[in-house]
């Protein structure tokens, strides 16, 4: 039996024609205000406002803060999916993450220690993940296989785009922190009500035979044990481990590394290079996607974009000036959109069940989420022991390089 027969959706629960047009747009929308939440305040919001607290320590105090945030993601994002997946609803969960989301966002903008901002993002981390779980898993419900890497280019949009609209309201907001985190709560909810009002749930399933709590834990993992989506999983680590090492500190980078030209702050900075960051990734995940479907191939897409993500940390290396970084960001953009628009058509072509996609989805999801546990950790190691932000680039960059690798020995996809 092949993997495409095993994660094939069922007849009744695959949208065409028009209806396809449209689930793809509300697929777009929620993908998007989630990757604005996420960027946005990773990148502009929650830094300014740890460095405002506390100047002299803020390299750590984010590292800190963005590592233990991620176990909640981490932890939240397969939980909220085995939920999702025992009964085959997707829309309570999307909508009530919104919600709970939007309750932690005004939380974080009310708040003055560092500690106190902590829980704030671990609150939204959890939240936003619940409703990511549920968002992920539409596309392996909904879409055939021979569809998914069109799907997952058109899906891989909502990078760009919610990446632009999110430093974009954050940079705007910054000086204003607690309007910056609303409007951010707002964005998320208006998609989720977009998403539960137009896009259907599957019918119910039928009650999950009991088990025990033993074979609950050893089922949750099981995908694990799969060869390919083993493999898949290692490369996906990788790679958000090398991207998220390095952009997760590009605040200071450009305060702190980069020559800016006179009187451009590093928010504004960011301001300018998020665009041309994601017209870049918009470009190679539509055309990485719908290539991938017309020649049926998936590795070589993901294995040549995770390498050159790698080699393109050399630029900043080489030329730690404002023509640099902006060369770097452009490439950076390229490499990553291609990436995880063919990486996400993989993943859903070695999932084991169909009937666990929301779960084995969310699994695939740590490999997002746990590279960003340790990703502060290692990048603020990286800076204060090792002088600064040049090894940074390079320590990420080899992390690419690797996952590009591990992309190598998948069988079941070409």
């Amino acid at each position: 039996m092949t993997t495409d027969k095993l994660t094939e959706p069922p007849a009744h629960a695959t949208a065409t024609g028009s209806r396809q047009r449209g689930l793809m747009f509300l697929l777009l929308v929620a993908n998007s205000s989630m990757l604005a939440v996420y960027m946005g305040i990773g990148a502009v919001l929650l830094p300014t406002q740890i460095a405002s607290i506390d100047p002299a320590n803020k390299v750590v105090l984010l590292g800190v803060v963005g590592g233990v945030s991620a176990v909640f993601a981490t932890a939240f994002n397969p939980i909220a999916g085995a939920l999702s997946d025992r009964t085959g609803r997707r829309n309570p969960w999307i909508l009530g993450g919104a919600l709970a989301s939007l309750g932690g966002l005004a939380f974080l903008g009310n708040v003055h220690t560092v500690l106190l901002v902590g829980i704030g993002w671990c609150l939204v981390q959890a939240t936003m993940n619940v409703y990511q779980a549920a968002v992920t898993a539409v596309v392996p419900d909904r879409i055939p296989p021979a569809r998914r890497g069109t799907a997952s280019a058109l899906v891989g949009l909502a990078l760009p785009i919610g990446g632009t609209v999110g430093v974009l309201i954050a940079s705007q907001t910054a000086g204003d922190l607690r309007t910056g985190y609303l409007v951010f709560g707002a964005v998320v909810v208006g998609a989720a009500l977009l998403m539960a009002t137009f896009c259907r749930d599957l019918p119910r399933r039928a009650p999950a035979p009991a088990v025990s709590r033993r074979e609950q834990i050893a089922a949750f993992l099981s995908a694990l044990s799969h060869h390919d989506f083993r493999w898949a999983f290692i490369g996906r680590a990788l790679m958000v481990l090398g991207y998220f090492s390095v952009t997760g500190y590009q605040l200071f980078i450009l305060d702190d590394h980069i020559a800016l030209p006179a009187g451009l702050q590093p928010a504004q900075a960011i301001a300018i290079l998020t665009p041309v960051t994601m017209a870049t990734m918009a470009l190679s995940t539509v055309v990485g996607g719908l290539l991938s479907d017309r020649l049926g191939r998936r590795k070589v897409f993901v294995g040549v974009s995770a390498a050159l993500a790698g080699l393109v940390t050399l630029v900043p290396v080489i030329s730690p000036t404002w023509p640099g970084m902006i060369v770097f960001m452009a490439l950076n953009g390229l490499a990553f959109g291609c990436f995880m628009a063919v990486d996400t058509a993989l993943v859903t072509l070695v999932l084991p069940k169909a009937e666990n996609a929301a779960r084995d989805m969310g699994v695939v999801n740590i490999a997002n989420a746990g590279p960003q546990i340790v990703a502060p950790f290692v990048a603020s190691a990286v800076v204060t022991t090792l002088g600064g932000y040049t090894p940074l680039f390079l320590v990420g960059g080899t992390l690419a390089l690797l996952g590009a690798l591990a992309i190598l020995p998948i069988r079941s996809v070409r």
